[in-house]
């Protein structure tokens, strides 16, 4: 299950069905199964999360929290935060609509709960390589 919230951003059932949509288009690319949530969410909640738990101080565009594997999750993937304002920033600084922002960031944070990283060249060049797929699946290219 694929569960949506708003956090303190306006509901939009367009931008929940997009989520929706795209992460289970993210977990079918990699023959995953599992529940996840996604929260949109704003600057202010976005910047608090990226301080406590990655010690960085500013606002970002997308932060994950997986499920520890070690523990019985019960298929519980994790959590992925979108900061909404940033979605709509970088929509316009890369030239596309805010629906394949939120979709890029989506995959990328579905990606990220599976497992992947972008720490090296090697490992980004991977998850540049699969979000791209995924998205152009879904008829959103850049």
């Amino acid at each position: 299950m694929i569960e949506v919230y708003f956090e303190e951003v306006p509901a939009d059932a367009e931008a929940d069905g997009l989520i929706r949509e795209t992460a289970e288009a993210a977990l079918r690319s990699e023959a995953a199964e599992g529940d996840l949530t996604v929260v949109l969410a704003n600057e202010e909640r976005i910047r608090e999360l990226n301080r406590v738990f990655r010690d960085k101080d500013s606002v970002t565009d997308v932060l994950t929290f997986p499920a520890d594997r070690k523990r019985d999750f019960d298929g519980y993937l994790g959590d992925i935060m979108i900061c909404q304002r940033r979605a709509e920033e970088q929509a316009q600084e890369y030239g596309h609509s805010t629906k394949r922002e939120l979709a890029f960031l989506t995959v990328h944070g579905v990606l990220h709960l599976l497992g992947y990283d972008h720490t090296t060249l090697e490992t980004e060049a991977v998850m540049i390589k699969k979000q791209e797929i995924i998205l152009e699946g879904l008829g959103l290219k850049r």
